[in-house]
């Protein structure tokens, strides 16, 4: 995937309406690479969500390695939502990933205003999970 958050910014800020904002998120989910089925296994599924998500944490060697995330969902809009999480984390350094303050991105979008309270938990179970594993490459 080679959306940038900040094109993602610069998208929803064009977009008015919240029905045009829900069908580019489903775009964006349509966009991520095929994920494995093989990989659609209960390590790699974020627990906390209603809907069902997987993320695979590739971590490059280093003090504070480069992770990079791929991911999916079985509901469309879920998925979307974790295209704009790997937008926002994957393929940054673990420091980097640590250190990004994922709610306000996500408030600047508006999605805590337009989420279901189970989305919008959900998508807190990615962000925790995203960020235990850059602790964790970082030894922490």
């Amino acid at each position: 995937m080679t959306t940038t958050i900040e094109s993602i910014q610069d998208d929803f800020a064009f977009l008015d309406d919240w029905e045009d904002r829900y069908r580019y998120v489903i775009e964006l989910g349509e966009s991520l690479p095929e994920f494995p089925a093989s990989a659609q296994t209960a390590q790699n599924k974020v627990p906390g969500c209603v809907s069902q998500v997987w993320l695979l944490t590739e971590v490059a060697s280093g003090s504070d390695p480069v992770i990079t995330y791929t991911g999916t969902s079985d509901a469309h809009i879920v998925r979307g939502l974790v295209a704009i999480l790997l937008a926002l984390f994957s393929g940054r350094r673990a420091s980097e990933i640590t250190a990004i303050d994922a709610e306000a991105v996500l408030r600047g979008l508006g999605l805590d205003e337009h989420l279901t309270p189970q989305r919008s938990n959900g998508l807190r179970s990615m962000v925790q999970r995203i960020k235990r594993d850059a602790e964790v490459a970082l030894g922490n």
